[in-house]
């Protein structure tokens, strides 16, 4: 295998990674609506916590696709 392939194939694995933060994002949002219908008072306390989560979640999909870009252009 030569560089440029193994670069290639890094970066497509290091992509998968955008794809787990789309479920990342997915699971937060599913679990503030279960907990949200469960007890609707709480909701606005837990909403915080919301956006803190979402925020976490997009930032290692962005992560993920800032190592892949690295690793097509730079590397």
């Amino acid at each position: 295998m030569d560089a440029e392939a193994a670069k290639l194939l890094g970066a497509g694995l290091a992509a998968i990674g955008a794809g787990m933060a789309a479920l990342g994002v997915g699971n937060v949002f599913a679990s503030f609506l279960e907990s949200a219908l469960r007890n609707p008072g709480a909701a606005d306390g837990q909403q915080g916590r919301l956006f803190i989560g979402f925020a976490a979640a997009e930032l290692l999909g962005l992560l993920s696709f800032v190592v892949a870009m690295i690793l097509i252009f730079v590397a």
